[in-house]
């Protein structure tokens, strides 16, 4: 699994055990709806500024984003 594919599922879950729409973390991210699907699909890889801002929405460390799997 690379990279982009482990900060995506990460993202995915994380999002999920908030129980928010991709849609609402993109508004409290202020980024766009499909970039987020995107992250999560491994489609795009996001800038260390746009994951920050993904992370505070979700109130949860920067780096949970980027944790091993396990």
């Amino acid at each position: 699994m690379n990279l982009k594919e482990r900060v995506g599922l990460n993202l995915q879950d994380a999002r999920r055990a908030k129980g928010i729409s991709q849609e609402e973390l993109a508004h409290r991210a202020s980024v766009n709806r499909g970039y987020v699907g995107k992250i999560e699909n491994a489609k795009y890889s996001a800038s260390l500024t746009t994951l920050e801002k993904i992370a505070q929405a979700l109130n949860i460390d920067p780096s949970e984003l980027l944790k091993p799997r396990s």
